[in-house]
């Protein structure tokens, strides 16, 4: 079961039943030459992910297991990746750890090196047809394992009654466990920031 919290009726704790809880923060990168319109936009959605999640939790309970994409490390090791990567995420996790939060891995280290040798490889623009089937054939089959192991490491992390909080980018077509709910966090700031996108998209489309 999935909720959108950024369209809910502040619901009531005890209309959830017990359970595993997953609470998904779609994840955006603000990057070293990021236009300011967009550096804005981004703030403003960090703000108000804080807000939804400072209201899930006086609700529902603290969070007990907190997950970061790209992340195969747990404990202050971890938290110091997520710092040199992107440092609004970073702030989200953090204030989550310093209440008592365990921060834990979610990245096999194999399978995540391997997904970025391939997707650069696709990147760089291959110019052979026959290496851009093989390369895209390596990718593909490299999300799914990566997807997979995601989503058992998940399952096996968070306990019970626990409540886990994932932070990764749209699109992962991630097939979470059905006993576990899922709650998406869906500030009114994500809408800008996916017409932003939609706007550069057709931007870049009209020069071409």
């Amino acid at each position: 079961m999935s909720e959108e919290l950024g369209k809910l009726e502040k619901p009531e704790a005890e209309t959830f039943k017990k359970g595993r809880k997953l609470y998904f923060i779609p994840l955006f990168y603000s990057g070293k030459d990021a236009p300011a319109d967009y550096i804005e936009k981004l703030k403003i959605y960090w703000v108000q992910v804080e807000q939804q999640i400072n209201s899930l939790e006086s609700r529902l309970g603290q969070i007990n297991k907190i997950f970061h994409e790209y992340i195969p490390e747990s404990g202050e090791s971890g938290l110091k990746l997520i710092k040199e990567m992107n440092s609004e995420s970073y702030e989200v996790v953090k204030n989550r750890i310093e209440k008592g939060t365990q921060f834990e891995a979610l990245e096999n280290h194999d399978l995540l090196t391997e997904f970025m040798d391939w997707g650069s490889c696709l990147a760089i623009g291959l110019q052979n047809q026959h290496v851009v089937t093989k390369v895209y054939e390596f990718y593909a089959d490299v999300v799914k394992k990566r997807n997979e192991y995601i989503i058992k490491h998940l399952d096996e992390t968070i306990k019970g009654d626990e409540i886990g909080m994932l932070l990764m980018r749209e699109g992962h077509k991630l097939q979470f466990p059905p006993d576990m709910e899922v709650f998406y966090v869906s500030p009114p700031a994500l809408d800008d920031l996916i017409r932003w996108f939609r706007e550069q998209e057709a931007k870049q489309q009209t020069e071409h």
